[in-house]
């Protein structure tokens, strides 16, 4: 079908908006490359935008060199699946579960779920309810209390709803019991919802650095964005180099005259957010398909 001059110049208009969208977007994520892959001392002088001018890899080195950093992203990556996996199967749990219209108080569950969407008793209550389960200080505080969401499991409810209810009822007839019905026609039909629902939460967890700054306090146990947080409020370099034994060592495999605090900085953000952005591509088929899924049953 030709098109018309006016619809052309519209889907060159919108093509123009789009591309500059996205170098928006990317020049952000360009320009912290490039000075985290440039000598701290000549990045320091300006003028580095989009690629290093003085290219080196001290600064990687000092920051994957660290052994705070290294002990923050294994505890980021073991919050993050663990997490993940724990979130979706409370999630897809309750919303199985509610998904039974004959189940008994399942309104009242329903409003009392709904509250809490709405209403939040506090960071002051929330945090002496940690404090009362002994949650503070430890692992558990970034799993426990973001193993539920009540939006994702209504979105799964509502996913759930949308399955047709003779393929449920045929099980039944046949003697599927609610763990094979779960395990044999929700989840398989699931996993788009599944894929975008895992996503948005091994994302939460992986950004997450408040739980980090407010809950814990032994060092040992922070995630990776929480060091990263304090590091961009530090003043000097000491955060990152740690004892005179660790500046030692990684002066062996660095030259430590060419870093400077802004160029560590910009490396840790880019090691930090590179894994998290690499996940995408293998779940963007699964996303894309879970979203536009949930926006059509909505």
């Amino acid at each position: 079908m030709k098109r018309s001059t006016s619809e052309k110049i519209g889907q060159a208009l919108i093509t123009l908006i789009l591309l500059v969208l996205c170098l928006s977007v990317l020049y952000p994520f360009m320009y912290m490359l490039a000075i985290s892959l440039n000598v701290g001392s000549d990045a320091a002088k300006g003028g580095v935008y989009l690629w290093p001018r003085k290219f080196t890899l001290s600064n990687f080195q000092i920051v994957l060199g660290n052994s705070v950093i290294q002990h923050s992203y294994l505890i980021t990556i073991l919050r993050t699946i663990v997490g993940t996996f724990s979130g979706l199967l409370v999630t897809l749990l309750a919303a199985f579960a509610l998904s039974y219209r004959q189940m008994p108080a399942r309104k009242t569950l329903l409003t009392l779920i709904l509250i809490t969407m709405l209403f939040s008793g506090g960071l002051i209550p929330f945090y002496i309810q940690l404090y009362n389960l002994s949650l503070i200080n430890t692992f558990w505080v970034y799993i426990l209390p973001s193993a539920f969401s009540a939006w994702n499991m209504f979105v799964m409810l509502k996913f759930i709803h949308g399955i047709p209810e003779a393929l449920i009822e045929s099980a039944e007839m046949d003697g599927a019991k609610p763990p094979r019905v779960l395990f044999s026609i929700i989840i398989p039909l699931s996993k788009p919802m599944l894929a975008a629902l895992g996503l948005f939460t091994g994302v939460m967890h992986w950004n997450d650095w408040f739980a980090g700054a407010f809950f814990v306090s032994d060092q040992d146990l922070i995630p990776v964005q929480t060091f990263l947080q304090q590091l961009l409020s530090a003043q000097d370099i000491s955060v990152v180099m740690g004892s005179n034994n660790n500046v030692e060592a990684l002066a062996r495999g660095s030259n430590l005259s060419e870093v400077t605090l802004m160029s560590v900085k910009m490396a840790t953000v880019m090691v930090s957010a590179i894994p998290i952005l690499c996940v995408y591509p293998f779940l963007q088929k699964y996303f894309v398909k879970g979203v536009m899924i949930g926006s059509v049953k909505g």
